[in-house]
């Protein structure tokens, strides 16, 4: 199937699926092709989702009707059978209306992108006619899919995922020779601390392992199931742990956490939905956990309220690692804590200053959020910044830098490695004889394949990238958390974890060995140090505007007006109040494989962008003293 130039594709999601992210990305990638695409309004969603009524049928038919649409996508990545049904009603009302599967119909091609069960029902059932999507397609991949010729897609399309097609075939070649299976665990390094209660990971880092520097390896694990009692499920998480520790592959174990867990520890969970992850409660409970797990280093997620209390918790019980803190969210931004946006900030950063003082490491779960509510690349790397420059004002000694790799999804690898340089840059700047930045890198939640082998390849792909971040340095990463190559399908259980760092340690040692033969892709292009360039001197001049018109910008009341005033662009937060008005009044849109500001398609000038914030400021000021009775000028 192919298309021709003149097709208008029309883009749709239900109002219920919060999930944008591929429409745009997907929308973007056409528009760079010459093709014109309309993306369905508020009102044509709702109608989607109320699509068994016929007053909103014709929301639809002439929404479609109105703007010439040609091809029809369609995304709903909730509950599959939904999805079937939603799509299966519109394709009824289309031939209805003669507008598909007709002669001469308007509608000549239609797609639906989904989760992997929805997608499957729909092949089966439209025996392929309607080309689906399942998550993970490359740029190159989404448009052939879409029809669109190989002659019509763009050269810089094509060179732009050059990077990444190599890794690719990198990650293919792990794969096929399938040697990972037999890698065995890396001597561990023993001082005197290791496995005790004053161990540490700065001492991790600094013993490392026999044989030269590797990173060490964090993943996250949580078996949960609403057949079993709470405790049926903790005795399950103890023996993952157990099993985890004995097969010594992971270095960090990272518990999954409920939601309750963090939300309601100490209180009683009768007639509370716990959502999933370890039902932990009690302190014994966290003893328990680190024994099992022991000698791997043991981390967990902060509360969502009393956060500097759970700080204490984790300390007393699990010997925490580090601590994560997320400033921004974890409250009612994102509806994970109760806390206002204020009051989270203090807390956190109260909680901050505790962590100093304890002599333990922080880290900031905080760019892939604002990444996650659609904020352009300068945006992820200011929020890495701030938090980092947050951190140190704080006393705090190790500040472990986290990046999402592949967030959003469709991001290219030559920007991902500009964008993850630009902030790695600029956060290395802050390093002294009293604080240090310890880089952990990660796949993101959304890049893998619901194709195990598929996943596979990608994760030992990704994992090449990771080590082109600062080529030149034997010592980076310092920290990789594996994200299991199942993670797009089920949970990983201990087995595939422990495969899943096969893979990546596998692929990282391969990797080395040929760059030095110089083997690799080239990192050291002119277009990634452009990229490069570009980002930082953004990023730093936002974060230069920011601190010269923001009073005490390292402090709780300046942390909440620069993500008040818009300095923080957040288009896809969810939150409808007046209060954050100008976080989200932005647009973003994908370009040239990065994410970027736009005003309507055209890219956002810096300067105008820093005025409009500055404009902005005296509101953010004036909801905080109203709200929240604080003032800050003097």
């Amino acid at each position: 199937m192919s298309i021709s130039k003149n097709e208008t594709f029309g883009m749709m999601k239900t109002l219920l699926d919060a999930h944008t992210m591929g429409v745009r990305a997907a929308s973007a990638l056409l528009r760079d092709c010459g093709y014109k695409v309309v993306i369905s309004s508020k009102a044509v969603e709702d109608a989607l989702d109320k699509i068994t009524v016929e007053s909103y049928q014709k929301i639809i038919v002439d929404w479609i009707k109105a703007n010439h649409i040609t091809c029809l996508g369609v995304s709903y990545r909730l509950d599959p059978l939904n999805a079937v049904d939603i799509l299966g009603r519109l394709v009824t009302l289309l031939k209805k209306e003669r507008l598909y599967a007709s002669e001469g119909a308007q509608i000549r091609h239609i797609h639906f992108a989904g989760l992997r069960p929805a997608c499957e029902m729909i092949d089966k059932e439209y025996n392929g006619k309607i080309r689906t999507f399942r998550g993970g397609e490359s740029a190159e991949e989404t448009l052939l899919i879409m029809g669109v010729p190989e002659s019509e897609i763009p050269s810089y399309i094509t060179n732009g995922c050059k990077y990444d097609n190599e890794l690719l075939k990198f990650g293919e070649s792990i794969i096929a020779k399938g040697e990972y299976a037999d890698f065995k665990p890396l001597e561990k390094v023993m001082y005197p601390e290791f496995g005790t209660l004053k161990d540490r990971l700065e001492y991790r880092l600094d013993n490392n392992f026999v044989g030269g520097f590797q990173p060490l390896i964090r993943a996250h694990s949580g078996p949960f199931s609403g057949e079993l009692t709470r405790q049926q499920c903790l005795n399950e998480y103890y023996e993952w742990c157990k099993d985890l520790a004995s097969a010594g592959y992971l270095d960090v174990l990272s518990i999954g956490s409920s939601q309750l867990s963090q939300s309601n520890f100490g209180e009683n969970w009768d007639g509370k939905p716990n959502g999933g992850g370890v039902p932990v409660n009690r302190e014994q409970e966290y003893r328990n956990i680190w024994e099992a797990a022991n000698p791997m280093l043991v981390r967990t997620y902060s509360g969502t309220k009393n956060v500097a209390a759970m700080a204490d918790v984790y300390e007393r019980t699990i010997n925490i690692a580090w601590h994560a803190l997320s400033l921004w969210w974890f409250d009612e931004l994102d509806g994970r804590g109760p806390n206002t946006l204020y009051d989270n900030l203090k807390e956190h950063i109260e909680t901050m200053r505790l962590v100093a003082a304890m002599g333990k490491p922080v880290e900031t779960n905080v760019p892939h959020h604002f990444a996650f509510r659609g904020c352009d690349d300068v945006t992820y790397i200011v929020t890495g910044i701030l938090a980092a420059r947050m951190a140190k004002k704080c006393g705090v000694k190790n500040f472990v830098l986290q990046n999402m790799l592949n967030t959003p999804r469709s991001t290219w690898g030559v920007q991902d490695l500009a964008k993850s340089r630009a902030m790695l840059h600029i956060a290395k700047e802050l390093e002294d004889d009293n604080f240090r930045i310890i880089l952990q890198s990660r796949a993101g939640l959304d890049y893998f394949k619901p194709d195990l082998e598929a996943a596979k390849i990608q994760l030992a792909s990704v994992t090449a990238m990771m080590d082109d971040i600062d080529p030149d340095n034997d010592h980076s990463p310092d920290i990789i958390h594996v994200v299991s190559y199942c993670e797009a399908l089920y949970l990983a259980t201990p087995d595939i974890i422990n495969d899943s760092i096969k893979i990546t340690r596998t692929a990282l040692k391969e990797y080395r060995r040929l760059k030095k033969l110089g083997l690799t892709p080239d990192v050291k292009t002119d277009d990634i140090a452009e990229r490069t360039e570009i980002l930082e001197t953004s990023a730093r001049k936002i974060l230069a505007a920011m601190e010269e018109t923001i009073p005490d910008l390292y402090s709780p009341e300046g942390l909440y007006i620069a993500f008040v005033a818009g300095w923080l662009p957040v288009p896809e937060l969810w939150s409808d109040s007046d209060e954050f008005i100008h976080a989200k009044c932005w647009e973003t849109k994908m370009q040239n494989g990065g994410t970027h500001l736009v005003d309507h398609e055209l890219l956002v000038p810096l300067e105008t962008r820093i005025n409009k914030c500055i404009a902005h400021n005296a509101d953010a000021e004036y909801i905080l003293k109203s709200k929240y009775k604080v003032l800050t000028r003097v």
